[in-house]
């Protein structure tokens, strides 16, 4: 299939390395032809097409997502373009002091990104967005703790989404959802917003603009400074013109959001045969209870810290018990 594939497009002759994957079913190859390169994206159980026609649209507002070279959507197959090996995550491990100017260069990719309407995408209501925290009782809880009770599963869903509605209610930008370090690419011949390179939008949604700098600055994968975190802060205000104090509020729900519901599908991940996840949790739980410090989550905190363990080396003990390759 991948041979046919090649062969139909004129890489058959390529060099062939994979390369480090995701949570996600995708495989992806870096292919070298001479002096070309370009990457083979896999995927057969999703939607190549959405992640092409997304594509397409980044790169129509100005923005850096690879080009599609080729596509098979039947088989799953894209042969995309090789935005090379500069990730966020690799440059700042070599030189923390680039931290902050790369973090602001993918502040500014957002600003470009929200003054654009977003495609016909689902959108993440707050109701919506906060079902998705089931996953934390559903999987986490439940394996961490041996139960969950369905009337704590439903007081947080309430409370989120009250929360949610109440300071973050807004769907009318595209929120890219896992916008961090290991999935945005410096290009530094490229000019303004097309500096940042994009590689995962394909489960996109139209949601709040708070949201991708959530994803931004509480990443699971590495730890933020609080220096640079208040930089891209001010910056992303400053530069949307956005009132600060009810941006934090909502920078701080969605956040709380988002890791309560990564507890979940990590403890998930770990059921399915990937444990390395596991390690990630203390970071997911440090960011939820910053974020539950936060006033406009009072009740989230009261609901939540009566019921949820934190993931000490007990639970993850338990936790990596239920992988199936232990």
């Amino acid at each position: 299939m991948i041979d046919a594939f090649l062969a139909s497009v004129g890489w058959a002759d390529a060099l062939i390395s994979p390369l480090a994957g995701d949570a996600s079913a995708r495989a992806y190859s870096r292919l070298q032809r001479g002096g070309t390169s370009a990457i083979l994206m896999q995927d057969p159980t999703g939607d190549v097409g959405r992640f092409a026609s997304l594509s397409r649209h980044l790169i129509d507002l100005g923005l850096s997502a690879p080009q599609i070279l080729a596509e098979d959507f039947a088989t799953g197959l894209l042969l995309i373009e090789d935005l090379g090996d500069g990730l966020f995550a690799r440059l700042t491990a070599v030189d923390p002091a680039r931290e902050t100017p790369l973090y602001l260069a993918a502040a500014d990719t957002l600003l470009s990104l929200h003054r654009h309407a977003p495609p016909p995408l689902d959108k993440a209501t707050p109701d919506h967005l906060a079902q998705m925290t089931d996953l934390a009782f559903d999987c986490y809880l439940a394996a961490a703790a041996g139960a969950a009770a369905p009337q704590d599963k439903a007081d947080c869903r309430a409370a989120m989404a009250d929360a949610l509605n109440t300071y973050a209610p807004d769907t009318d930008v595209m929120i890219l959802r896992d916008f961090h370090a290991e999935n945005l690419l410096w290009l530094p011949d490229r000019v303004g917003a097309a500096r940042t390179g994009l590689l995962d939008f394909q489960d996109a949604l139209q949601g709040h603009r708070a949201y991708d700098l959530a994803s931004l600055l509480t990443d699971v994968r590495r730890d933020v400074t609080p220096a640079t975190c208040q930089a891209v802060i001010r910056h992303y205000v400053d530069q949307s013109g956005l009132p600060d104090t009810p941006f934090r509020a909502a920078l701080a729900v969605l956040g709380a959001q988002r890791n309560l519901r990564i507890l979940g599908v990590f403890a998930r991940l770990a059921a399915n045969g990937k444990p390395r996840y596991l390690e990630l949790m203390p970071r997911v739980w440090s960011h939820l209870q910053r974020d539950l410090a936060h006033p406009a989550l009072g009740r989230i905190a009261a609901t939540l810290h009566p019921v949820m363990p934190p993931p000490d080396p007990e639970i993850i003990a338990r936790l990596r018990q239920t992988c199936p390759m232990q």
